[in-house]
């Protein structure tokens, strides 16, 4: 932490921190997704950075010193609530008085976190921890992106006509979208619509389109050598073909238990930047993956 201090000392003295491009509003967003949600409804009038690189988990995940220089110089700070927040946001506050912390899933009732229960069968839910992939839902991300458009109102008001009709376009993007998936996921039949997945990431896509997410990993921890088999049984039982695993965790038991089901093990991150095309290949991938 002292190393840290230093280094934004050193940057705000200086007064060369990463400036955005003259004209522009410059934003920071926790995930990948929602830089994309700003840069659609923004465009070219903001300059939006993201905290959580690509392969890093938003759980556990901690902002570099030049993330926390950036952030000195930026109006607004986007957040759909994922875990790393709760010990960060105020010391990002403090590195920026100024800053405007703008909660991006205001209306958005989330979900207790999935989890493998100990009996191998359904999945049981971890009261103390709410789902926070609130993004993999175009019925939430309505939502999202009408809080973020707000957010940009709020700090930008003269672009107000601007950014509403961003927001307009993207919405009729996302309800073609939802169309286009709902179509994909049709042909998948009812008693082939689970799958099994390392990391309950999914929870809210497979609530919105009719499947069933079956969790590997247990509260946050790789599952016992008693609980590994327990689910191996269950996936022999549902005759599950793939387990998809995330770029942010361990693909270990994800393979252990393919290799004992017979089964293949396919890529499917949860925060990818491109978040409509991820949404879209998604789609296809279970569709492909279940029938």
């Amino acid at each position: 932490m002292h190393r840290l201090i230093v280094v934004l000392t050193f940057f705000v003295l200086w007064g060369g921190a990463f400036p955005a491009h003259a004209g522009t509003l410059s934003v920071y967003a926790s995930v990948l997704p929602q830089k994309y949600f700003l840069e659609k409804i923004g465009g070219d009038l903001i300059d939006a950075s993201v905290m959580v690189m690509p392969g890093a988990s938003p759980a556990t995940y901690e902002p570099s010193p030049r993330q926390m220089v950036g952030l000195t110089k930026a109006s607004g700070y986007f957040t759909p609530g994922v875990p790393f927040e709760t010990g960060w946001l105020s010391r990002i506050k403090a590195a920026n008085s100024d800053l405007v912390i703008i909660q991006t899933d205001v209306g958005v009732t989330k979900k207790p976190m999935e989890s493998h229960d100990h009996d191998g069968h359904d999945a049981d839910y971890d009261d103390g921890v709410l789902d926070p992939h609130i993004w993999l839902s175009p019925e939430l991300v309505k939502t999202i992106a009408a809080n973020t458009c707000a957010g940009l109102v709020r700090l930008d008001p003269e672009n107000k006509a601007a950014y509403e009709a961003n927001l307009n376009i993207f919405m009729s993007e996302i309800e073609a979208l939802d169309g286009e998936i709902k179509a994909t996921l049709a042909v998948v039949p009812e008693g082939r619509r689970s799958f099994m997945v390392f990391h309950p990431s999914w929870g809210y896509f497979a609530e919105q389109y009719g499947l069933r997410q079956i969790p590997i990993e247990s509260e946050g921890k790789e599952p016992s050598p008693r609980e590994l088999m327990e689910i191996i049984e269950h996936g022999r039982e549902l005759g599950i073909a793939v387990v998809f695993a995330q770029p942010q965790f361990s693909d270990k038991s994800a393979r252990v238990i393919a290799a004992e089901i017979g089964a293949r093990v396919m890529p499917l991150d949860s925060l990818a930047e491109n978040w409509s095309e991820n949404l879209r290949n998604a789609a296809k991938g279970f569709q492909q993956e279940l029938r």
